[in-house]
């Protein structure tokens, strides 16, 4: 295995320009930390971002942070708690539900388009992406977006870049959109309501004035005995006392719930958000996308024909999180006929790279959609150099 590692994006491009020569196919790396996603590559190359590291600019005032890839998200996550601020989009830490160590990078988030929580508040990663640079399949730098969140001139690159994966090139600098970090957080924690019953709580608390910043349910034997619904909220003290009044009475249906403060609130939501209560097992690890009222429609209908599956809901239901026997060949077809009439999507995010290999990912694509994916790959990547099948087979 060779291993590339420009410290210059003109070192890049050079790369780039060498494997074209030899027809030899690169994988992307940068911490290492998310080499299990996707479907298995078969390259000899690895192109590494790591190398490709330190904050370019930081503008506090302007709420603006652009980093070459390879810096540690871990890095730039600190330089912002220094002056208060922080990543919308609350990125997920793939370590413990992968097995993976070293240091998630910066430029990974941008091309998994990587969030937590927070998404049905703040957005994707993808929303807080303003600028990226780029070395394409023909060894050359493309720039697009900017610094400011009103650079609209031509297409919008950035928003098509990220969530690709690396498949359609080499990112060397990522610019994203920053948030003050809120005064307080707070957790209101319902025990012992159902699937059905939870999820109808957590949309009418996101569809009130409230402003849930994540709602999260996680049945019985995941994480506690008892099922817990949970609804987060964020802001000033004084916000978040009037708003959780608020909510309280409006779901006192259910009972009043716990508040949980402080580490204990943290860790709580940091279990969530990397999907830790999946750690450490040999499961198949799904997450499914559908409509938040479909959640718990979905789950039972996989749990009828895939026994001992496990799952937790996030973004208010439309998140599942599911766990199934380690055969996920054989429950990929139960799990996705299972939300194919809900209209969702499922996507394998853990498994044995023979599995990956055999199984589709990805939600399988129609094919009017295939070959505008197969376009998109040709424009950036004429050779197909890049991640040759990281995403669907051949392409």
């Amino acid at each position: 295995m060779t291993l590339h590692i420009p410290t210059t994006e003109a070192q890049a491009c050079a790369v780039v320009k060498s494997v074209l020569d030899s027809g030899v196919p690169l994988s992307i790396g940068g911490g290492g930390t998310r080499a299990g996603l996707g479907r298995p590559t078969q390259t000899q190359s690895t192109l590494s971002s790591a190398g490709l590291t330190g904050i370019t600019l930081y503008e506090p005032a302007e709420m603006v942070i652009a980093a070459r890839a390879g810096t540690p998200l871990a890095e730039v996550e600190r330089t912002l708690a220094e002056r208060g601020q922080m990543l919308p989009f609350e990125p997920m830490d793939h370590r413990a539900l992968l097995g993976t160590e070293g240091e998630p990078s910066i430029g990974a988030v941008a091309a998994g388009n990587i969030s937590g929580p927070r998404r049905i508040n703040g957005g994707a990663a993808r929303d807080s992406l303003i600028g990226i640079r780029l070395v394409n399949g023909r060894g050359e730098t493309i720039k697009s977006g900017g610094r400011v969140m009103k650079n609209v001139t031509g297409l919008d690159l950035v928003k098509l870049v990220a969530g690709s994966c690396g498949t359609l090139g080499f990112l060397t600098e990522v610019t994203f959109r920053v948030l003050p970090k809120p005064e307080r957080i707070l957790t209101l924690t319902w025990r012992g309501l159902s699937d059905e019953t939870a999820v109808a709580l957590l949309c009418t608390a996101l569809g009130s004035p409230y402003e849930p910043f994540a709602a999260a349910h996680l049945p019985a034997g995941i994480g506690a005995e008892q099922p817990r619904t949970l609804l987060r909220l964020e802001n000033f003290s004084d916000s978040i006392d009037y708003r959780s009044r608020e909510l309280v009475a409006l779901l006192a249906a259910h009972g009043t719930p716990e508040r949980v403060e402080g580490e204990a609130s943290v860790e709580l939501w940091r279990d969530v958000r990397d999907a830790r209560f999946f750690a450490g097992t040999d499961e198949a690890v799904w997450r499914l996308s559908v409509a938040p009222t479909d959640g718990p429609k979905a789950t039972a209908a996989i749990a009828a024909r895939v026994p001992d599956a496990r799952w937790f809901y996030d973004w208010g239901g439309g998140l599942v999180w599911l766990a199934v026997p380690a055969g996920a060949d054989a429950a990929a077809d139960a799990i996705r006929a299972a939300i194919r009439p809900l209209g969702g999507h499922a996507t394998l995010v853990r498994a044995p790279a023979a599995i990956r290999a055999s199984v589709p990912v990805f939600e399988p694509l129609p094919e009017p959609l295939m070959r505008v994916t197969a376009g998109i790959k040709t424009s950036f990547d004429p050779a197909g150099i890049f991640e040759p099948g990281r995403m669907y087979a051949g392409i």
